[in-house]
């Protein structure tokens, strides 16, 4: 583990000594290999939370501003961010003016404007629509057109951080010609737009193949011509971690493979092929175990895990969702797998510093066995002859879902044995990636349906401001038929208290004072249990010894600045 960590701190110095070469100019280095082993199943964002969708589509289809790698806001689409001291953003906070850059052309040539914009605020807010990036929007009154150039967003009230429609790989602007029949209800089934955006970015995609293989060609109308260096990519999908991982560190037969995560001795086996390297950036990202606030007996039909199934039997209990807290060791999760590129949290917003609460360490970050059965035991629930606690008829036994990964399933493992130490079951269970982040509606195994009690796997939010991001525990994110199950409430919490600090959020301009509520809005979720944060993630991906001009990102896309990637000479 310390060889890890020693490689991983050496990524700044290599990275800056990297970037003094120039790369070459358009399409001549060939074809870039990259490995997602979890396989795209659409290239629209907007139909899809998953990362993988969203790291894709940012390939082709760009925003109007980005978050870099240090965290700070640079533009993309936009000629500059908008602030009150260039007029950008109102005085009253109430609206936000973007200028566009000039001359910027979609891949099949016709010219960006303003009315892409417009278009992309009405698709994503559109009734029946199942946008999965709605909270992107919130609080978005009205998108218009001042001129082809600069577009003008009004607030319902003032936005003290109003950059967040259109911003970063989770909000960008598609275009309003390929989708003007694809909107509410129609959007699932406009397949030729989702497999395949007209955009404005680096590449454009040739060839869809769902969960499978994705190949994309250098976009002609780029607007710098210089870019991009590689003439084509090709996207594979599908397999686990470690074989990605290999096919990078071990083999050389792919140049990127996100997501490495795979258990630390096992990637130092890797790295010592000498073709790879492996590199990290601590953002966001939290691996978390949900827990279902619904009801999810399978004997409901299509009303598990909805609000018609009523609240769920065990876990509406607060001291159940506290001693399955309390039981779990996080160190050890960490020391299993994930090494340097973890930490042991009990947020579910880690970072920035500014925002990182350590209000519930001392009772949530060490396991405590004894205090999770006492809890337990003053709540009636008491063990049976098969060592599973139990009250009025009800077990604490639980269906444990995840997508499909080693470290995951060691994982669940892990806390399996932790909760059979407190007298609680657990039945195992895991999913294709590609289904359970998929986002298909009629697929019972994605994430968003969570037919199951608890489910496990990581999530985090563009940028450095966490606003929107908490903004998806309110009520109504809720997933649900009535949103084609796109919401992003995925826990079905809901409290009123919490609902009205997200309205106080957003109307809070003074930085120390949104710092404060937002430390408040993660304690309550850490408390009452919406879930339980296990690991603040790094970001490990594997790139080839000869890919260059990578800046890891743990803000927005790890894809954000492929532009610039080219191949050592």
């Amino acid at each position: 583990m310390h060889k890890l960590k020693l490689l991983l701190a050496g990524t700044v110095a290599a990275l800056a000594l990297s970037g003094a070469a120039a790369h070459a100019a358009r399409g001549t280095d060939g074809d870039l290999k990259i490995l997602f082993w979890q396989a795209v199943s659409t290239m629209n964002p907007y139909l899809s939370g998953g990362t993988k969708e969203v790291f894709a589509s940012s390939i082709v289809i760009e925003p109007l501003a980005r978050t870099d790698e240090k965290g700070e806001l640079v533009p993309f689409l936009a000629a500059e961010i908008p602030t009150i001291d260039n007029g950008g953003l109102a005085k009253d906070l109430l609206s936000l003016t973007w200028k566009l850059k000039p001359d910027v052309k979609w891949s099949d040539g016709t010219p960006f404007t303003a009315e892409d914009v417009i278009f992309t605020w009405k698709y994503c807010t559109a009734p029946d629509g199942g946008c999965a990036q709605a909270a992107q929007y919130e609080g978005v009154k009205n998108v218009e057109a001042v001129d082809p150039h600069t577009v003008k967003i009004t607030f319902t009230e003032p936005k003290p951080y109003p950059y967040s429609a259109f911003v970063g790989g989770q909000s960008p602007i598609i275009q309003a010609a390929q989708f003007k029949d694809c909107v509410g209800a129609k959007a699932p089934g406009c397949t030729s737009a989702n497999f395949g955006p007209i955009g404005t970015g680096p590449f454009v995609v040739k060839d869809f193949k769902p969960n499978d293989v994705i190949t994309f060609a250098a976009n002609a109308n780029y607007r710098d011509p210089a870019k991009p260096a590689f003439a084509s990519i090709t996207l594979k999908g599908g397999g686990d971690a470690a074989s990605a991982a290999r096919a990078v560190l071990e083999t050389g037969e792919y140049d990127y493979a996100w997501n490495t995560m795979v258990e630390p001795e096992v990637l130092q086996t890797m790295l010592a092929a000498g073709k790879g390297r492996l590199e990290s950036a601590f953002g966001t990202n939290v691996e978390r175990i949900n827990l279902n606030h619904f009801n999810a007996d399978p004997s409901l039909g299509d009303k598990r895990s909805t609000a018609d199934a009523g609240p769920h039997p065990s876990l509406k209990d607060p001291a159940v969702r506290r001693a399955l807290s309390l039981a779990i060791d996080r160190d050890i999760i960490v020391e299993a797998g994930y090494g340097a590129a973890g930490k042991a949290t009990c947020n579910i917003v880690p970072a920035p510093a500014a925002v990182a609460s350590t209000k519930n360490d001392e009772w949530c970050l060490k396991q405590d066995i004894a205090g999770a059965n006492k809890l337990l035991d003053d709540a009636g629930w008491v063990k049976g002859a098969d060592g599973i606690r139990a009250k009025d008829g009800v077990k604490l036994s639980y269906l444990y879902s995840t997508s499909t990964n080693s470290v995951r399933q060691a994982t669940q493992e892990l806390v399996k044995a932790m909760w059979a130490e407190i007298g609680v079951g657990a039945e195992l269970r895991n999913a294709s990636a590609a289904v359970f982040f998929g986002g298909d509606p009629a697929s019972p195994d994605t994430f968003q349906k969570f037919y199951a009690d608890v489910e496990m796997y990581t999530n985090n939010f563009d940028g450095t401001d966490p606003e929107k991001y908490l903004a998806e525990w309110l009520c109504d994110k809720v997933p649900g038929p009535a949103n084609g199950w796109q919401g992003q409430n995925i826990p079905r919490y809901c409290n009123p208290a919490y609902d009205k600090l997200v309205g106080e959020l957003s109307k809070t301009a003074d930085v120390e004072k949104r710092n404060a509520l937002s430390k408040q809005l993660n304690d309550m979720l850490t408390e009452e249990g919406a879930h339980i944060a296990l690991v603040h993630r790094g970001d490990l991906s594997a790139f080839a010894v000869t890919l260059e001009g990578v800046k890891m990102n743990s803000w927005d896309s790890q894809l954000w600045n492929l532009a610039d990637w080219y191949r050592k000479k």
